[in-house]
């Protein structure tokens, strides 16, 4: 995911390594060229690299069907945040996940689903409050990425608590512009490559907002993707966030 996002921000940082090398190409001789290679090489590996450090906030998610980690992007800070008062607050412990569709998304964080009955519908709880659209282009629904659910609302402000984790599928180019014809959003050349190479669902791209990324545990979301379920796509067993909590942060030493 990571290597996807990087390929969409990579032009911008190589102008960077451009500057710099112009830059040694000043102040350093001729004769210093191993120098000016190492220098280059480590201003490209920080400028790569930089954008996935400053992502700070890492959630864990206990389920009854295995561990999921999701990274929560510092670009979409209302969201950000919002997760961030309700994992402190364990509002999510015992939720369920309670719209689960292959090659599609898994859905949680309706509170009313903490003691709901087998089979009941799910999916219109929430906390009163909406957040405002962060709707950003870098942020698409590639496999993997963690978006807001919402209701139909104008302002495509997003629920307050419910989420959902892109299963997706893997697309071709006539599927693609099917999708951005049916979405009104066009994709980068990097976000199509993406979508072929590890699969998403373009269509809801510019319609809800990603706030962040699985970083481990994609095989569960897949496992919790397949369960057997009824009509209204709410699986038959039902699949809890045991445990939601942050991850305690590491900290590196570069130097």
């Amino acid at each position: 995911m990571i290597a996807i996002v990087l390929c969409c921000i990579y032009a911008g940082r190589f102008k960077v390594v451009l500057k710099i090398r112009k830059w040694l190409d000043r102040i350093l001789p001729s004769n210093k060229l191993n120098m000016k290679k190492i220098i280059l090489v480590l201003s490209l590996l920080l400028c790569s690299i930089a954008p996935a450090i400053a992502q700070k906030t890492k959630i864990v998610i206990e389920t009854d069907s295995g561990r999921i980690v999701i990274m929560l992007y510092d670009g979409t800070p209302l969201h950000r945040d919002n997760m961030i008062k309700l994992v402190k607050q364990h509002f999510y412990d015992s939720t369920l996940w309670h719209r689960c569709i292959p090659e599609f998304v898994i859905q949680g964080g309706d509170p009313d689903s903490k003691h709901a009955s087998p089979g009941a519908p799910l999916g219109n709880g929430d906390l009163g409050y909406k957040i405002p659209a962060e709707i950003k282009d870098p942020y698409f629904h590639v496999r993997g990425a963690v978006g807001m659910a919402r209701d139909g609302n104008p302002e495509k402000a997003s629920s307050a608590c419910q989420f959902y984790i892109v299963i997706g599928k893997k697309y071709d180019d006539a599927q693609l512009d099917a999708a951005e014809a049916r979405s009104g959003h066009k994709s980068s050349a990097a976000q199509r490559a993406a979508y072929k190479s590890l699969g998403g669902v373009p269509h809801l791209d510019g319609g809800y907002t990603v706030f962040g990324e699985v970083v481990e545990g994609m095989d569960v979301a897949d496992k919790i993707s397949k369960a057997a379920r009824n009509n209204l796509d709410r699986p038959t067993t039902d699949i809890h966030m045991k445990r939601v909590y942050i991850r305690k942060k590491k900290t590196f030493f570069l130097f």
